[in-house]
């Protein structure tokens, strides 16, 4: 039998697929929807593991809030609108960044984790660089270190449970975020969403579902 928060999941990878076919068939209405549609349901999931109930929940919560207003302001392709997606996914970074920072982590795996993912960003944005006007150099730069430091947060978190799915969660939302820089600044189509958007809510649900973790007795 499926319980509330494996419909939950179900709802909001089903809509993803229902958003990425729009995409192809170029149905703005449906991408609309369908993209409202499974980011309200990591929201309802966040939810169903009663986010509220401990403070790392509560901040988890508040950055998937962010996560879903970055994704209404990126359906629209006008530059304002797509700042403000990127301000908003900027602070939801740093929310999670700051919900990992109240977890037991490894010193160890943070220091590697911060060197591996500063490599990995340097190297990003190299090859986005040639790409983007000087206002974009500096919000891209931003934007880059907020993913390091969460990524870095996250594997040090993992190394110190023995449990490595919130790293993996972390580093999927980073990697998807490279599909959207592609699709913006490099090569615009919706190939980047054929990917990037499972990535994505895979991400989100992960993240979602570690609140469970955050609570006595529970994971």
């Amino acid at each position: 039998m499926v319980t509330a928060t494996g419909f939950t999941i179900i709802v909001c990878l089903a809509a993803c697929g229902a958003h990425v076919f729009s995409e192809f068939r170029g149905w703005k209405t449906g991408k609309a929807i369908f993209k409202i549609a499974a980011s309200t349901a990591f929201l309802a999931l966040a939810a169903q593991l009663d986010a509220t109930a401990s403070t790392y929940g509560q901040l988890i919560l508040a950055a998937l809030v962010l996560s879903w207003v970055g994704d209404v302001f990126l359906l629209s392709q006008k530059s304002r609108l797509f700042l403000l997606g990127i301000a908003s996914f900027l602070l939801a970074h740093v929310v999670f960044s700051v919900a990992f920072a109240t977890r037991p982590m490894n010193g160890t795996a943070l220091i590697v984790g911060l060197a591996v993912m500063a490599c990995i960003g340097i190297g990003v944005l190299a090859w986005l660089w040639k790409h983007l006007t000087d206002f974009y150099r500096v919000a891209v730069t931003a934007y880059v270190m907020a993913i390091v430091a969460m990524c870095a947060l996250a594997i040090a978190v993992s190394a110190a449970s023995g449990a490595w799915l919130l790293a993996v969660g972390a580093v999927t939302f980073a990697v998807s975020d490279i599909t959207v820089a592609r699709d913006r600044f490099v090569a615009p189509g919706p190939i980047n969403r054929l990917w990037g958007l499972p990535l994505y809510y895979v991400a989100q649900i992960i993240l979602a579902m570690s609140i469970g973790g955050a609570h006595p007795g529970i994971g």
